[in-house]
């Protein structure tokens, strides 16, 4: 309904509510007091977490899906128009943007100055977290939806190929890779040596981190 809603914990009471005028597709990501979340207005939204009230807006040219990711100051988030964007946390000020080949659903993971983010361009990027130059990209089969996870030097994320990929964090090196039977749109979690994903084949997999 293009409304974002905050919600008292206890009795689901509206706390308050922030009109866009278009769908809110976007899961919004809170940090420091601020509420960051996307909208198909082609929009960034930074609101006051207590009240609601309008930050700063950052202007797109494509719908913004993804869920942002804050590290160190900074908002990082991928966009229907194919850029993966860094703006400053605190006022909505562009640092870098990094275009891909195509639009972006996949939501970004940033761990040791490294952003890692997929576009439905097929490849899992890695981006240095400071100004946007592409470390490495690794091709999958197809599309990537999936949000990539890290956990040990891997990157995990699943492709549109039905494959579920294990990529070493530092060079991009293929690691290992498991067939599904549907399309993984799904972002992997990891816990104790596990990752698991579900896929479109109806199935919940649960695979050692190497690989069986």
């Amino acid at each position: 309904d293009g409304i974002v809603y905050a919600l008292d914990a206890t009795t689901g009471k509206p706390v308050w509510t922030f009109p866009t005028g278009q769908p809110v597709e976007s899961s919004p990501a809170v940090a420091n007091g601020t509420v960051y979340i996307g909208g198909d207005t082609d929009k960034l939204y930074a609101l006051d977490a207590a009240t609601g009230q309008l930050r700063w807006s950052f202007t797109t040219t494509g719908s913004i899906k993804t869920t942002p990711a804050i590290a160190d100051g900074v908002v990082y988030f991928g966009c229907g128009d194919q850029y993966v964007y860094a703006l400053r946390a605190a006022t909505g000020d562009l640092i870098w943007k990094h275009e891909t080949n195509n639009w972006i659903n996949s939501s970004p993971a940033v761990v040791g100055g490294v952003v890692y983010i997929g576009s439905h361009d097929k490849d899992l990027y890695a981006l240095n977290a400071a100004n946007g130059h592409v470390l490495w990209a690794y091709p999958t089969g197809s599309g990537i939806d999936s949000s990539p996870a890290v956990a040990d030097g891997t990157v995990y994320v699943g492709s549109e190929d039905d494959d579920l990929y294990a990529i070493d964090a530092a060079s991009g090196a293929l690691r290992w890779k498991y067939a599904t039977n549907g399309q993984i749109y799904a972002s992997p979690v990891v816990a104790d040596g596990t990752v698991y994903v579900g896929s479109e084949d109806g199935d919940l997999y649960a695979l050692k981190t190497t690989g069986s």
